[in-house]
């Protein structure tokens, strides 16, 4: 599980990063809020953990430029303050659950655990992003009034890129989350699959496109030109 920490008083940042990957969790720590929406909005975590007080751009900004562009990464905010209008705020923005300081680690990591068990567990029929209407139960996508099906792999695909939407997704991040660490699939193979969603995108006359940027990976956003590999 990958985790984005954003807190800006370095030695706290230091040991909450060593505490996290401790407990096995990959870490990427910044310290300014600016860098932290900036990082979740090209960048796929599973979830992220926000102080709210920051340089740059404070957290809970932070969490409503990203719910603003339809990207739903769990968020946990950590706060000096612990009065009820601050908490009502954070929940408001489209936090998951809010931590004041002083805490302990052992409550950290049991929301961390909380907090993805949710994100886990809640998957509704619907998947929306970006213009488009992912079917879980069906395995159809629409825009408009426009559908149509998806083989089992193009389905596991365009799902993960719409949970991941506006974000910078690496190939290799892909072809792990789809076939596993294990796997000997090529990345020819994902090239291919990628270009048959995009051809059922266009036929789809969908809103979206996945597009290839060049030394990063893929990213599925509002309608531009889409790049080949």
């Amino acid at each position: 599980m990958r985790l984005l920490l954003a807190e800006d008083e370095l030695e706290l940042s230091r040991a909450l990063t060593a505490i996290l990957r401790h407990s096995g969790y990959e870490v990427d720590a910044v310290h300014d809020g600016l860098t932290a929406l900036d990082h979740l909005r090209r960048q796929a975590f599973d979830a992220a953990i926000l102080d709210i007080m920051m340089p740059g751009r404070d957290g809970v900004s932070v969490l409503q430029a990203l719910r603003e562009r339809g990207i739903s990464t769990p968020a946990l905010f950590l706060t000096a303050k612990d009065g009820v209008a601050e908490r009502v705020q954070g929940l408001d923005a489209g936090a998951d659950d809010y931590l004041a300081k002083p805490f302990s680690t052992s409550e950290l990591l049991a929301r961390v655990r909380a907090m993805l068990r949710r994100k886990d567990t809640y998957t509704p029929d619907l998947l929306e992003a970006c213009g488009l209407v992912l079917d879980r139960s069906t395995f159809e996508l629409s825009a408009g009034s426009e559908r149509l099906s998806l083989s089992a792999k193009e389905y596991q695909i365009v799902e993960f890129f719409m949970n991941h939407a506006g974000m910078i997704i690496s190939a290799d991040k892909v072809l792990t989350h789809i076939w596993g660490w294990e796997s000997d699939v090529s990345m020819s193979v994902l090239w291919v699959h990628i270009s048959n969603i995009r051809k059922k995108l266009a036929a789809l006359g969908a809103p979206a496109s996945i597009r290839f940027v060049r030394g990063a990976g893929y990213i599925l956003e509002a309608s531009k030109d889409a790049s080949t590999s």
